[in-house]
């Protein structure tokens, strides 16, 4: 067993911080105990490390993120810019940077195969909890559908555990449902609406009802939630109407505040992405520019009139191409549109566990649930920004496992 002793407890619940917290973990890497000093009973000779002036919070989590794209080029997103190995070696380090910010878990919404997940698992490279979509879903021409301007399809790819991904009408949606769940899936994930492109905005549709419904039924068949790119108009309704678990983006919702009711009595998280769009906006191709400038102001009313709504905003960063390892950069702009740091951290803990159904496990800090604890030297309360300083997190744990000590000198 080991116990955390002193530091200023951040739960993830959104409850009022607790001065002078023990948590103790047992040799299962659970939390044992948790609670003030003198409440918390310890083991002889159990190990203490002090934290007294840290803040303690558990793990952080990315609801949505592609661990494997580092650009928006063709042979980049064909795989082909650089040898397989090389590819493979460059996201094992995208894997341990992200977890040394003070990331225990990450739902990673495309492209990732099953081998990563299981490299992390047996102890091959340090990363974090992975849960993967593997191939996302869409129609041809859709969002999957990386064709060249000249008309060259994407060459097949070398991983026979990332299926094509692109299916059309509703026998081969669940087709290609299934394909993806035995290459390994944790989630579904399609998309249904396009962004960026001269021929797919964020309003045009890409799946119809009958697809969408065949798709969503397939998947939670086998047990598998599911996430839907969705920005705005038929698509998006055509996805909360079907019973998707999850919104990636949403950033047009406020303008239908009958569909924010509906995620809200269903249960359908938000995931806002403000980070891509940051990105987008200024880097990005011109329609991609004039798209994520444009609607900049709704995407934030967005936010603020679903957590109205009752409807659970959680943080994900769909930075992928743009950045790797800075995360918490979502949380600094989740409270620039609106929600408060306490928010934004149960956005990044408790309800984002939610999301990933993963609640029972990870997420909060409470007895039972897995020892994946971050301890950071100041008060994102206060400054939320400090998340995103690496020299501020002092400790990263991971089921009971130390991956990072900066207190100690570990």
């Amino acid at each position: 067993m080991i116990a955390l002793t002193g530091g200023n407890l951040i739960d993830g619940t959104g409850g009022p911080p607790l001065a002078g917290a023990t948590v103790l973990v047992n040799g299962q890497g659970r939390i044992e105990a948790v609670g003030p000093r003198a409440s918390v009973a310890l083991p002889p000779d159990c190990p203490v490390v002090d934290i007294t002036g840290l803040t303690l919070l558990p793990g952080l989590i990315d609801c949505h993120d592609h661990l494997t794209s580092f650009g928006y080029d063709l042979l980049g997103r064909w795989g082909r810019s650089e040898p397989r190995s090389a590819r493979v070696l460059r996201v094992a380090k995208v894997m341990e940077d992200t977890l040394l910010s003070g990331y225990t878990a990450i739902r990673d919404c495309g492209w990732l195969d099953v081998g990563y997940k299981q490299a992390v698992e047996q102890g091959l490279v340090p990363g974090p909890r992975l849960q993967l979509a593997t191939s996302p879903l869409s129609p041809t021409q859709g969002t999957q559908d990386r064709s060249s301007p000249s008309g060259h399809h994407q060459p097949a790819s070398p991983d026979p555990n990332l299926p094509r991904g692109i299916a059309d009408g509703p026998d081969d949606v669940r087709a290609m449902v299934r394909e993806v769940v035995r290459a390994g899936a944790d989630l579904i994930k399609f998309f249904n609406t396009g962004f960026g492109r001269a021929t797919q905005s964020g309003t045009t549709r890409s799946y119809n009802q009958e697809e969408t419904q065949a798709l969503v039924d397939e998947a939670h068949r086998h047990g598998k939630t599911v996430a839907c790119h969705a920005l705005g108009g038929p698509g998006l309704r055509t996805a909360i109407e079907a019973g998707v678990d999850s919104i990636e983006h949403g950033c047009l919702l406020g303008s239908e505040p009958d569909l924010l009711k509906m995620m809200a009595g269903r249960g359908i998280y938000l995931v806002p992405t403000f980070t891509v769009f940051t990105f987008h906006a200024t880097q990005g191709n011109p329609h991609a520019q004039a798209e994520a400038q444009g609607f900049r102001q709704q995407h934030i009313d967005t936010v603020q009139k679903a957590l109205s709504a009752g409807v659970k905003v959680v943080a994900g960063t769909d930075a992928g191409g743009w950045e790797h390892g800075n995360n918490a950069k979502e949380l600094e702009l989740l409270v620039a549109a609106g929600m408060t740091p306490m928010q934004a951290l149960v956005a990044a803990t408790g309800w984002a566990a939610g999301c990933l159904d993963l609640e029972d496990s990870i997420g909060t800090i409470a007895p039972g649930k897995f020892a994946d604890l971050v301890v950071v030297d100041g008060d994102p309360l206060a400054d939320i920004s400090i998340l995103q300083d690496k020299d501020r997190i002092r400790l990263v744990m991971k089921a009971g496992q130390v991956y990072l000590d900066r207190i100690s000198g570990g």
